[in-house]
């Protein structure tokens, strides 16, 4: 945990300003989170614009690089690059405490906020759900810009049975038993 304090920032020596910071994400950042089997290794840069203002401290995160994933297809490695900007306000308040996913409530004696979880959970949720080689798109025919949303496996579609004959009786047995239950009542 020493090496996540170099995440640290300590917002009650800061005045009142805008402040860059920069933090290189790499091999050595990922393993210092116990539940990580998305991402071990990646190559990113976090820079952080701090807005200190009297009510509230406004960070805003952008993030640059590359990370290895696995293809869910062929459980190949491949480098997939990742982009991702996010805001994150700091309000002043009698006690700590998270109110949303970004805003968080911290009390003005807060000597630091520190910063590595929440850059660790943005590179998380910037990584598509499917995480498919470029190698296989290609085998698709999908365009880069197009693949988002898109299913991962092509299939022909499914010829669904007729459920009624061409005279519009049912070709289902189990419909008639229902209709005369229904012409009983």
């Amino acid at each position: 945990m020493k090496f996540l304090k170099a995440y640290d920032v300590e917002i009650l020596r800061l005045n009142e300003g805008l402040y860059n910071l920069s933090f290189d994400v790499g091999d050595d950042f990922f393993s210092e989170f116990e539940d990580n089997d998305i991402v071990t290794k990646g190559e990113l840069l976090a820079n952080v614009l701090l807005k200190k203002e009297t009510g509230l401290i406004e960070v805003l995160f952008d993030i640059n690089g590359k990370v290895e994933l696995t293809c869910d297809r062929s459980l190949e490695k491949f480098d997939h690059s990742l982009q991702t900007s996010q805001t994150i306000v700091y309000k002043y308040g009698a006690e700590e405490k998270e109110v949303n996913e970004e805003i968080y409530i911290i009390t003005r004696d807060t000597p630091k906020i520190n910063l590595a979880q929440l850059i660790y959970e943005f590179i998380l949720l910037a990584i598509p759900l499917k995480k498919i080689h470029p190698d296989h798109w290609k085998e698709m025919d999908v365009d880069h810009d197009k693949r988002e949303g898109m299913l991962v496996y092509k299939s022909e579609p499914i010829d669904k049975p007729s459920l009624s004959t061409d005279d519009g009786q049912s070709a289902d047995p189990r419909w008639e038993i229902l209709k005369k239950l229904k012409k009983k009542d």
